[in-house]
């Protein structure tokens, strides 16, 4: 026998074992020889899941709410808008302001018993009357020197009467008319030369036309001091008990030192006793020496 015939038949594997064994996926026609094999990419699924990562050096996707904040902040902002902001807080903290002063003042008159407003109200009805009354004294004499045959004699007489008013201001005359006395008595030595201030400032505004305190006149421009127990007005130093002289419309003056939160009240918190009394004469006689002035000279001559 010969080596081909002894050697076994083989036997073909079946055509299925075959098919198996191949790859999935195998090229139509194979590529030349020298040239490289094109190799399959595949394809990427479109819908990736959240946890996945970016591919380096592509650009993160990002949310709705992460878009927002990258376009709010940091801010932006230009002059005129920085320009308008600062107006509109200026303009705020003025509002409020007036509003809280508004409040206060609200909640002392809210506190305040019928009577008391009823003084207030009347007060107030006396000063628009005054100022009414000097307007209609002012167009009377301007109607005086109008109509008037000898201008010349009657501008002197009011230059002569207004001068004798100035006079009473300055301090530099006597006065006496109607008023109201005050006494302020002060054994704890509590009264300070503010308080006295705000009770001049007071007479003042209910129309005080002349007021003495302690033999010393007060004028424009008096001032006031603390000086150890005691109070200066212009340097002269002046103890307790305190004296006003006032001249000027009872029924004005006194409820004006008497008003809620006024003078009296203020005063007598201060465990200080206060008296206030009309009269129909009261004479304010200490007086003050005419000062030239140093710069200020008459634009007339």
């Amino acid at each position: 026998m010969s080596e081909r015939d002894e050697r076994p038949a083989e036997t073909p594997e079946p055509e299925h074992r075959l098919r198996k064994e191949l790859p999935e996926e195998v090229p139509a026609t194979a590529a030349p020889k020298g040239e490289p094999s094109e190799k399959k990419i595949p394809e990427k699924s479109s819908e990736t899941s959240e946890n996945e990562s970016p591919e380096p050096g592509s650009e993160p996707q990002l949310t709705g709410r992460q878009r927002l904040v990258e376009g709010l902040w940091p801010p932006r902002f230009t002059r005129a808008q920085l320009i308008v902001a600062v107006l509109l807080f200026g303009l705020g903290f003025g509002l409020a302001v007036q509003v809280a002063s508004t409040s206060e003042s609200d909640s002392a008159l809210r506190g305040a018993r019928q009577e008391d407003l009823v003084r207030i109200l009347d007060e107030l009805d006396d000063r628009t009357q005054r100022l009414e009354d000097e307007k209609q004294g002012l167009e009377k004499q301007r109607d005086e020197l109008e109509n008037s045959s000898d201008q010349a004699e009657e501008a002197r007489k009011q230059t002569v009467e207004k001068e004798r008013q100035l006079g009473i201001l300055a301090g530099t005359v006597a006065a006496q008319g109607p008023g109201i006395t005050m006494t302020i008595e002060d054994t704890k030595g509590t009264v300070k030369a503010n308080m006295l201030l705000d009770a001049i400032q007071e007479l003042r505004a209910a129309g005080a036309e002349a007021i003495q305190v302690n033999g010393v006149r007060v004028v424009a421009s008096t001032y006031l001091s603390d000086s150890g127990n005691g109070v200066r007005v212009d340097g002269n130093k002046i103890n307790a008990p305190y004296r006003f002289k006032v001249i000027g419309k009872p029924q004005d003056l006194e409820p004006a030192l008497n008003i809620p939160g006024g003078v009296v009240q203020t005063l007598e918190k201060e465990q200080a006793t206060v008296t206030v009394e009309r009269s129909s004469k009261i004479v304010v006689d200490a007086l003050r020496a005419a000062k030239r002035p140093d710069y200020a000279r008459s634009s007339s001559q």
